[in-house]
């Protein structure tokens, strides 16, 4: 329990962080009616047009039909096997759009009558999942040779810091387990994990539901990389080194419609196949809480709450004892009781362990002082303010649960008392 307490303090320290970090850009503008008037442009837009109606009809053939013949032959390969990827994954929708272009002045340009690298951005819906399509980049170089254009390269423009994103079906064939609340996608190999994923979804689902209320999706994407490579691709640089368990990301949050985009919770393959059912169990619950809170968290919020609140719902209902649940905090009280609320700076770094328990046992407490709806209603608030410095965030802890900080505070160290029998 200890082992996987330490693990899960370092995954929701990454998960959070690292989803509102991918939250930032604004959304993609779609293709303006100017950008296909030039011959180039409408015979590349015509190109996509058929590569994503190909994906959607499952046409192997018309996917592949407008690689550039003189292509590398390794791309031509990956293109046929990421659409054979593909397969099993249950899209909803496929699209490409054009933005503006990149510079090719430093770009090694292969031999061809004309060379074109337009921003492409993929525009795709996981069924049931997304209420709107996802949207990434894709750094494409487009030749033409002749009248006729074709697709030559994702990865030439890297020399000028474009990358095409990769989803999972660039890394292999994509295993899909579908549940009530959700599916699981996995590759060869992944397929135990990805089942011990499958069981726990239904009851993760309405276990946030439960508490948070039905306004959200209740549908959720959990994905099982092969490898660690995969899994820095899926969620950013820094997260594949096989220290964490799992990262809830999202694309952006619309602070107007308080919705987030393209919600994925995305495992370890051997940080999250080494947790007991009990731990896997609780992480799910946690990733799958920040993804039901995500449009309604803005940046800044306090971690005590984001994370407190998510560890709250990961546990309830487990029956696990305080001691067993926090071992840190209940070695800590021990010897002296908190005399604040935990800072932000201390959820990074060796002590954040200790911070993400007192977290957990401050929601705990909120939630019996206050109730489980009250409890609900105070994160709302909180974390729809976002970062407004300590007066205002201490004014709004007092409006939102009816105790100032000092009262919460004292209320919070009686019940570590209580339950870590603390005389």
């Amino acid at each position: 329990m200890s082992r996987f307490r330490v693990l899960l303090a370092a995954v929701v320290a990454a998960t959070f962080l690292c989803g509102l970090a991918l939250a930032v850009p604004p959304t993609a503008p779609p293709v303006s009616g100017a950008s296909v008037d030039h011959p180039r442009e409408r015979a590349v837009h015509d190109l996509l047009d058929r590569r994503a109606r190909a994906v959607l009809d499952r046409d192997e053939a018309a996917f592949t039909a407008d690689l550039d013949p003189a292509a590398d032959p390794a791309f031509r390969q990956a293109q046929h096997d990421l659409f054979r990827n593909l397969a099993a994954v249950p899209l909803g929708d496929w699209a490409y759009r054009l933005e503006g272009e990149t510079n090719l002045a430093a770009v090694a340009l292969p031999a061809a009558d004309e060379a074109w690298a337009p921003d492409v951005r993929l525009a795709y819906r996981l069924r049931g999942v997304d209420a709107v399509p996802s949207t990434q980049g894709m750094a494409y170089l487009f030749t033409r040779r002749g009248d006729r254009w074709y697709l030559n390269s994702d990865t030439a423009l890297e020399p000028v810091g474009k990358r095409t994103w990769r989803g999972p079906w660039d890394f292999g064939p994509c295993h899909v387990l579908t549940g009530a609340g959700g599916f699981v996608v996995s590759h060869p190999g992944g397929e135990p994990l990805a089942a011990r994923v499958l069981a726990e979804l239904d009851g993760a689902v309405a276990a946030v539901t439960e508490v948070w209320g039905p306004a959200w999706a209740r549908q959720v994407a959990v994905l099982v990389p092969a490898d660690a490579r995969e899994l820095q691709a899926l969620v950013g640089p820094g997260f594949g080194d096989g220290t964490i368990a799992g990262i809830a990301v999202a694309d952006r949050v619309d602070p107007v419609t308080r919705t987030a985009q393209g919600q994925r919770v995305v495992l370890s393959p051997a940080g999250a196949a080494a947790l007991s059912p009990l731990a896997l169990r609780v992480l799910l619950r946690h990733e799958i809480t920040h993804i039901a809170a995500r449009g309604e968290t803005v940046d800044g919020a306090p971690m005590w709450l984001l994370e407190g609140f998510a560890d709250y719902v990961g546990y309830r209902g487990s029956d696990v004892a305080p001691r067993k649940a926090a071992p840190a905090l209940a070695a800590q009280v021990r010897t002296a009781l908190p005399a604040a609320l935990p800072t932000d700076a201390r959820f990074r770094g060796d002590g954040m362990e200790l911070a993400y328990q007192e977290s957990w046992s401050l929601n705990l407490y909120l939630a019996q002082r206050i109730g489980e709806p009250a409890l609900v209603r105070a994160y709302r608030r909180l974390a729809g303010a976002g970062r407004v410095g300590d007066e205002r965030t201490a004014a709004l802890v007092l409006e939102a649960t009816g105790l100032d900080q000092a009262e919460l505070v004292r209320g919070w160290r009686e019940f570590l008392r209580s339950a870590f029998g603390v005389t």
